[in-house]
This record gives structure tokens, sequence and C-alpha cells, in this order.
């Protein structure tokens, strides 16, 4: 007995079904996918083992290991800091100011700066570290 098949065999292998499945999966990964982009001057930042991160709208000060300061994007002087940071810190707002000293830093470097930042008005401030692993 000879099987007869119904349907005859495609000649041709369609692409489409394939390419809307790599387009699906482009997406997905794309949607999922977590990019965490930290603006500003790049700092090589101490470990900490309880490290965390912080999402709220905060000044940042980076003291790079030539010693630059900055706030923000403004490149400033140790002198001209304080007159600096007035102009970011919003009176009467619980804003916090993040630190972020190069490893390199000296400790006296980083003093005189969270001094600065007391006495321009800044109430609370972080110094920022790296996980861990």
């Amino acid at each position: 007995m000879k099987l007869v098949p119904r349907n005859q065999p495609v000649g041709m292998f369609s692409a489409a079904s394939l390419t809307d499945i790599v387009m699906l999966l482009l997406i997905f990964f794309l949607l999922s996918s977590n990019y965490i982009v930290q603006p500003g001057i790049k700092v090589e930042l101490p470990p900490s083992e309880t490290a965390q991160v912080i999402e709220e709208k905060n000044i940042i000060v980076t003291i790079t290991r030539e010693g630059a300061v900055w706030v923000g994007n403004e490149q400033t002087t140790m002198s001209s800091l304080g007159a600096t940071l007035r102009k970011y810190i919003i009176s009467g707002t619980a804003q916090t100011v993040i630190i972020k000293a190069d490893k390199q830093v000296y400790l006296e470097t980083a003093v005189r700066v969270i001094d600065q930042v007391k006495a321009a008005g800044g109430e609370r401030f972080l110094v920022a570290t790296e996980r861990e692993e």
C-alpha cells in the first residue's frame, strides 16, 4: 500500500515569520534590559559592602584624582565651591549632596568639600561608593 500525501511540500522558504520572531526578541531584550548611565566625570570610587542606589534628584560633587572639583557638569575651584553650591541648593528643600571622590583623593580634600557643602547650606550629604563584589 502506497501512501500519498495530501499536501504538496512548499518549494520556497518564507523568512517573514523568522524576521517577526527576531524583531519580537529584539524588542523584548531592549525593553527588559536595564541601562544605568551616570552622567558626569569618570572617577574610580572606593568599594563598600553596604552601598545603596539612590534614586532622587541630587547635587553631585565630583573630586577627580588630580584634585579638580566639579559640581554637576560645571568645573569649579575649591575656593569658589561654596558659591557654586549655593546656586544649586534650593533653600527649604531637603536635597542631598552626593560627594563622588576618587579613591586616590586625600581625606583632607574630601573633608574640605564637606565643609564647603555645610557652609553653602547643604544639610544632607552622602559619600558615593561602589558595591563590593
